[in-house]
């Protein structure tokens, strides 16, 4: 089984795939590792060798992922809120930071619907 920067890679994906599985790493970065690691892309993970492995490892090291590349996000959301800019105000609030209208979208970052009851009329 392959393991690198703490994951567990899946073992029947190919290799291009199963390196998107660690955080910080997409499509076109996972190509761009295994051209230098000088792995064919279409070879699956359970199919790599100690040395390719090795090669990976060495190359992801030099990349910011996983828990670092995490704290470091976090740390910029933090210091947005900190500052009190306009994407800052929208992260506390929990609203969309990119223009998105909010009045009847936006579900998934607002959380399920709170109901608002009305007022109840006075009697005479």
């Amino acid at each position: 089984m392959a393991r690198i920067a703490g994951i567990d890679l899946p073992k029947n994906k190919r290799g291009v795939i199963g390196l998107t599985y660690i955080y910080g790493i997409g499509l076109s970065s996972s190509k761009k590792i295994l051209a230098k690691a000088g792995i064919d892309e279409n070879v699956k993970v359970n199919d790599w060798n100690d040395d390719q492995l090795a090669a990976i490892r060495g190359i992801i090291n030099e990349i910011k992922v996983e828990g670092a590349l995490r704290s470091e996000v976090q740390l910029n959301i933090k210091r947005l809120m900190d500052i009190g800019c306009y994407r800052g105000v929208r992260h506390r609030l929990g609203l969309p930071l990119r223009g998105q209208q909010t009045q009847t979208n936006c579900r998934t970052r607002k959380g399920k619907r709170k109901t608002v009851a009305n007022k109840k009329k006075a009697t005479k």
